[in-house]
């Protein structure tokens, strides 16, 4: 069977990106399971493999035709585009914020001319893609401009529990505007149909509740019966396989052990603390609704231990055997 292929950016170059990349790389699980390209700078990528004491050769490539997928090496899109005299671990640069960006645009490119199968990503730092002038806060802004997708989805994947997000990066008070009935629609249709890309077509999605105990018929809260219950009564009219609002203290553990097939959660930490409470190093975001597949590692660059050679790879790896996992779904 052949392997698919991942295009990894090694995110920004000052943090533990192209360490936890190499170690990734080496590491049998990922061998196993996919042929994997490096996008980044040949000086970094170097530098990573010799802090993180892995047993890898460097291939620099001008195209995915030209890699070598024999176990041991690494095959490396060089952009070349880091100054080491000016570069430091751990700190903040306009320079590493524009050479992620590079290295994240490239790896899309590939997977828009289909010459990859899916990307996984590395963390990047909001402050220096500020600093090096780029017009973008994160990843899924940056997927959704270079893929034409406006709003992408992002889903939580870990140990079988997936989660979608109605609301993500607001404030509590402004995610109670966005609790809608018609948003809830939109969003159940559009996560029914990331899951069918993914190949799951079998189950029930159950949306959250917001208040304690779903809001006990308006003792708590009314968002559950004014918003939450009409939209899930119109879904499942509308032929959806779907449930809720499912009181949020119970509704992770029960898709945990297999009762649903994900969760809609209604904000940011609401999702977040579920998916990463089960396992922190396993949790792995999945940007659905676009054309192409994308993975990533869900913790920061981590500036207070780059270059020391310690860090774990264990989410990195996880990404990219996630890619493989469901990039087969994305090449049919």
């Amino acid at each position: 069977m052949t392997k698919p292929i991942i295009a990894v950016p090694i995110g920004d170059p000052a943090g533990v990106g192209p360490e936890i990349t190499a170690k990734a790389l080496a590491s049998a699980e990922v061998q196993n399971c996919a042929n994997v390209i490096v996008v980044g700078d040949g000086k970094i990528v170097r530098q990573a493999i010799e802090i993180s004491k892995v047993p890898l050769t460097v291939k620099t490539i001008e195209a995915v035709k030209d890699a070598d997928f024999s176990t041991g090496v690494l095959n490396l899109i060089d952009l070349d585009n880091v100054d080491m005299s000016k570069f430091a671990f751990g700190k903040v640069s306009g320079m590493c914020g524009k050479a992620a960006y590079a290295y994240i645009a490239k790896s899309i490119e590939l997977a828009n001319a289909r010459e990859v199968d899916a990307v996984a990503t590395t963390p990047i730092n909001k402050e220096s893609l500020h600093a090096g002038e780029i017009p973008f806060i994160g990843h899924t802004e940056i997927f959704g401009a270079l893929t034409n997708t406006p709003d992408p989805l992002t889903m939580f994947e870990t140990r079988g529990l997936r989660v979608f997000f109605l609301t993500r990066h607001l404030s509590l008070l402004q995610m109670l505007g966005q609790i809608k009935k018609d948003r809830i629609i939109d969003y159940v249709k559009r996560c029914t149909e990331a899951l069918r890309r993914l190949g799951v077509t079998e189950g029930t999605m159950a949306v959250a509740g917001l208040n304690p105990h779903s809001g006990e018929h308006g003792l708590f809260g009314w968002e559950e019966v004014n918003e939450i219950s009409p939209a899930v009564e119109e879904l499942k009219k509308m032929g959806y396989n779907v449930a809720g609002p499912v009181p949020a203290d119970s509704v992770f553990h029960q898709a945990a052990i297999g009762r649903y097939n994900s969760v809609l959660s209604l904000y940011h930490d609401q999702g977040h603390i579920a998916t990463k409470t089960l396992d922190f190093e396993r949790t792995i975001s999945v940007t659905n609704g676009m054309p192409i597949l994308r993975t990533s590692v869900d913790h920061g660059t981590a500036f207070d231990i780059a270059g020391k050679g310690i860090v774990s790879a264990v989410s990195m790896i996880e990404a990219i055997v996630l890619a493989a996992k469901y990039a087969p779904f994305f090449t049919k």
